[in-house]
């Protein structure tokens, strides 16, 4: 029986809120939803990124501003770490193993429909197109996702296209990527690779969903090597000690490894 993926917390998608609020009063224009798509990228990354990398990659100078006092950085990376640890739970290997067809991932998407957009329109905010571009469900979301990769680039290499395994591994950037499209290139894509079907937001953002599991699942089998070791073979006993001191190895720095 597969792991059950946790899901946040009310209390725990606040403190998150709080936190992005936080951060716009000092020039980091970020949403919980970008932030959960940014979270979900590094986690589904071919190695782990310690927060001391992706900290100043994802706010800037924004989050030490924002969070001068101990005890608020603190409460900020409690809020972080707290939702890392439930993506980081939808996205187990071993469950995902165990259940290749489970859809484990439940980002924090905000839905929108014509309603929603009609007020933000008539706010003045965007015009009816800007707003059919872009306020669509996951799109924030996906655009924290490919802000990542772009953040961290080094660690997600071009595919080559010519293997079937680089075809694949495009396909789930793709699947992705698709949702940050806007409505003339989305018909585009949807033609080509939904030729003849019908297909909701709904199942653009589940597709989404699998090819991130596909993409933490890849790196299994993908994984950086891990750079060769050059170790400089060891001065013989009474050998000159490579120091410059004078005094045969034996007798200074090969004395305490004997």
């Amino acid at each position: 029986m597969s792991r059950v993926a946790r899901e946040s917390s009310e209390a725990e998608i606040e403190a998150l809120e709080a936190l992005c609020d936080r951060l716009s009063g000092f020039g980091a224009d970020v949403a919980v939803e970008w932030v959960d798509g940014y979270l979900t990228a590094l986690l589904a990354s071919r190695r782990v990124i310690l927060p001391g990398e992706w900290l100043p990659a994802m706010f800037g100078d924004a989050f030490g501003r924002a969070f001068a006092d101990p005890a608020d950085v603190e409460q900020a990376m409690a809020a972080l770490t707290g939702r890392w640890n439930v993506i980081a739970s939808q996205l187990d290997v071993e469950a995902m193993l165990d259940a290749p067809d489970e859809l484990r991932l439940v980002p924090l998407m905000w839905s929108y429909d014509d309603e929603a957009r009609a007020e933000v329109v008539a706010g003045g905010h965007m015009t009816a197109e800007d707003a059919n571009d872009l306020l669509q469900t996951g799109a924030l979301w996906a655009e924290g996702f490919v802000d990542a990769i772009e953040a961290f680039a080094e660690d997600w290499p071009e595919p080559d296209v010519e293997t079937e395994d680089g075809r694949w591994y495009d396909d789930c950037q793709l699947r992705v990527t698709a949702l940050t499209l806007g409505q003339a290139d989305l018909a585009e894509h949807l033609a080509d690779y939904y030729p003849g079907e019908t297909v909701t937001r709904d199942q653009l953002v589940d597709d989404a969903c699998f090819a991130v599991q596909d993409l933490r699942l890849y790196w299994l089998d993908h994984a950086p090597r891990p750079e060769p070791r050059h170790v400089e073979p060891r001065p013989g006993r009474n050998d000159p000690c490579p120091c410059g001191s004078g005094k045969k190895y034996k007798k200074c720095h090969g004395a305490a490894v004997q």
